[in-house]
């Protein structure tokens, strides 16, 4: 096959690929705008009352402020985490930092449900069950893993004789980390947070298991809205959620765009 028959087939096997996994959740789109007040196909008429609702509702906007909340801080915490381990490991280069590298991807590894369960029988003891750090502590663990992949991948194309001219200058290690290292990395620091935002954002399966009456965050009042009345509202929130992904990867692209022109001008 030549390269440039084998190139568009990968192309098209890719955008194939891509609409098979999108568009079920596009189908939130129509049954957001139906005028009905369940689950529903729009028929001819078009209604925004369930987006009304969404940014009306003192239920539907504490969900929103509670998940912005923890999302917030866990990409905080997790970004920091994440970065100061893939510079450890990256510095301490040897088999015993891949061992330690394994063990902190295995949150991405380990299925969720267990490591809610795990996340329940240690909270309990600790009083974290149904609050805010216990929530973004768990969530923290779950998208540190992820920040340690992106930085790890930035620290790949570091070229360490930056870090050695710094320290040749008189340069501390905090400032070398802070003035050479940091800002070398920064697209991969970026990427990681924006994965642990979107991670703490979306999370259920441990939400459902350390919140009870207190912690409300988005995707468990959707949960709760199929679950107990089919509330067309859960759609309307879906297509926010789906358009804050979309912006969000778009900035990223953008300014990785941005990073990699200037790093060939």
């Amino acid at each position: 096959m030549k390269p440039g028959l084998f190139s568009l087939f990968n192309r098209v096997g890719a955008w194939v690929l891509l609409l098979f996994l999108v568009t079920p959740a596009l189908i939130a789109i129509p049954v957001s705008l139906t005028p009905k007040r369940f689950l529903s196909m729009p028929e001819g008429e078009l209604s925004l009352r369930h987006f009304q609702k969404l940014f009306t509702s003192p239920e539907w906007l504490s969900s929103f402020f509670q998940s912005g909340v923890i999302a917030v801080s866990t990409a905080a915490l997790a970004t920091v985490l994440g970065t100061l381990c893939a510079i450890g490991l990256w510095r301490v280069s040897s088999k015993y930092s891949e061992l330690v590298r394994a063990f902190l991807l295995l949150p991405l590894i380990i299925p969720q449900i267990i490591s809610a369960m795990a996340f329940y029988r240690l909270w309990i003891p600790l009083g974290l069950l149904d609050s805010y750090a216990g929530l973004i502590l768990a969530h923290t663990i779950l998208a540190a893993p992820m920040v340690l992949i992106t930085v790890s991948a930035s620290l790949a194309t570091f070229d360490p004789k930056l870090e050695q001219a710094s320290k040749n200058l008189g340069a501390s290690n905090w400032t070398t980390l802070r003035r050479v290292i940091l800002p070398s990395i920064k697209p991969g620091v970026f990427a990681g947070a924006l994965f642990a935002f979107i991670l703490s954002w979306d999370e259920i399966v441990v939400t459902l298991f350390i919140s009870k009456f207190t912690i409300f965050t988005l995707p468990r009042r959707m949960w709760n809205g199929i679950r107990e009345n089919t509330d067309p509202t859960v759609a309307a929130a879906a297509v926010v959620l789906i358009a804050l992904t979309l912006v969000a990867f778009v900035v990223s692209a953008i300014i990785s765009r941005r990073n990699e022109k200037r790093a060939t001008s």
